[in-house]
């Protein structure tokens, strides 16, 4: 260069860029944006599954109060656990295992448990062991779009497979016997699912384990809502299939304990016929586990106490709160005529909403109502386009009850403000 500096040589990598655009935070960030400050109202906020904030859904005392003791003991101010002092560690993974078994045909070990910093760090160790060369994993559409992007980023192929919503979202097993080839090495599956809200039964759940033997994959299960279920159908663990099929289980405190800023995850190996030792699966998993930092260790400390000692009074009081809010949800946008809500949620904080264009006088696609309706009405609520459905809308009632009543009414008037003149 004529001024004598240097011709760099890094650049950024662009798939990062792109990749990072379809996640929900993204999406969030440009709606916050676009919200009107002058609006004397307050922002009620649907497109996030974080009711942390809400006095209704304030963490029981029990998990406070682990937390507090964990700290003031000064035994966790230390690195987490390594081979050193293991007992530590098999000591908090047992309390996972026992909590995780209650609900398996078998018991699992805590040599089975991970510990990760949330259920995304144990979606980032999975994808990165599955990303070799070549190989393709299968995601449900819509679904949880961290999948897509951290895929991405590691130059993993993903193909989707459909959610059905007439079907009450149930998972299009044949288009996932379609869609596999001789490089498809899993596919994902949410259950309660998230965002639609749906349970998936014990029987379609042991399809989906046929179907994975079948093609020779690995299912991978995010039950990070596990047991928040309301509906007819009880949450069943994909786990409980490990003998049709290996399972990678993920979850996290996150969800049930409404505690999300603590990210305490985990990766649970449920494989009793042992396929993931013989193909060497689990030393890989355990290999990337050892070059990724551990979640906080006062977290991980307290997690006996916090697994042990809540009560269920604190677990039936959050359920009947979403039961009574989802219940309101689909009944005031199944009146609105521009949505559809086709499933009652079962599960999970959220509903899936179609929106039907044909009705609205201005409006171009999901973006474009989210856009608007945030601008008027000073409700966020996340475009379908961000989970994989164009013209759908992903609406979170896991609020305070009186906000989710304003903000339906708010969408009320939004819809009915910019209904086509008849």
């Amino acid at each position: 260069m004529e001024d004598g500096s240097k011709q760099w040589r890094f650049k950024a990598r662009k798939d990062l860029t792109s990749a990072s655009d379809i996640t929900i935070k993204g999406m969030l960030k440009k709606l916050n944006e676009a919200i009107d400050s002058t609006d004397p109202r307050p922002t009620i906020r649907l497109g996030c599954g974080d009711p942390s904030v809400y006095p209704s859904f304030r963490t029981t005392p029990v998990a406070e109060d682990a937390i507090v003791d964990a700290v003031r003991s000064a035994k966790f101010n230390c690195y987490a656990p390594t081979d050193g002092i293991l007992p530590a560690r098999r000591t908090w993974n047992r309390a996972i295992a026992e909590y995780l078994s209650s609900n398996l045909p078998y018991k699992l070990s805590p040599d089975d448990v991970n510990l990760t910093s949330g259920c995304k760090q144990a979606i980032e160790v999975i994808l990165s062991v599955l990303a070799q060369p070549n190989a393709n994993i299968l995601l449900p559409r819509p679904g949880f779009p961290s999948y897509e992007a951290l895929a991405a980023s590691r130059h993993l192929e993903f193909r989707h497979f459909d959610l059905l919503p007439d079907e009450g979202w149930e998972i299009d097993l044949d288009a996932v016997e379609a869609l596999a080839d001789d490089n498809t090495v899993a596919m994902v599956i949410i259950n309660p699912g998230n965002p639609c809200g749906n349970v998936f039964s014990y029987q379609h759940l042991q399809k989906v384990a046929e179907t994975a033997r079948r093609l020779g994959i690995l299912v991978i299960s995010d039950e990070v809502y596990e047991r928040i279920t309301f509906g007819v159908k009880p949450f069943v663990p994909m786990g409980t299939f490990g003998s049709i099929a290996p399972v990678i289980t993920l979850g996290a405190i996150s969800k049930r304990w409404v505690v999300p800023g603590w990210r305490l995850g985990w990766l649970v190996i449920t494989d009793p016929i042992g396929v993931l030792k013989e193909t060497k699966m689990v030393d890989s998993i355990n290999s990337c586990l050892n070059i990724c930092s551990d979640p906080v260790t006062f977290i991980q400390g307290s997690i006996p106490k916090i697994i042990e000692d809540t009560k269920e009074d604190f677990f039936r009081n959050i359920i009947d709160i979403l039961r009574r809010s989802s219940g309101m949800c689909y009944e005031i946008l199944n009146d609105i005529d521009c949505l559809t809500c086709p499933h009652k949620p079962e599960g999970s904080m959220f509903a899936m909403v179609k929106l039907n264009l044909s009705s609205l006088e201005d409006v171009v696609d999901d973006i474009d109502f989210c856009l608007k309706l945030v601008k008027e009405e000073s409700v966020v609520i996340l475009p379908g386009i961000t989970v994989g459905l164009k013209n759908w809308l992903r609406i979170t009632f896991a609020i305070e009850p009186s906000s989710l009543e304003d903000a339906l009414g708010r969408i009320q008037s939004f819809c009915q403000r910019h209904a086509k003149k008849q």
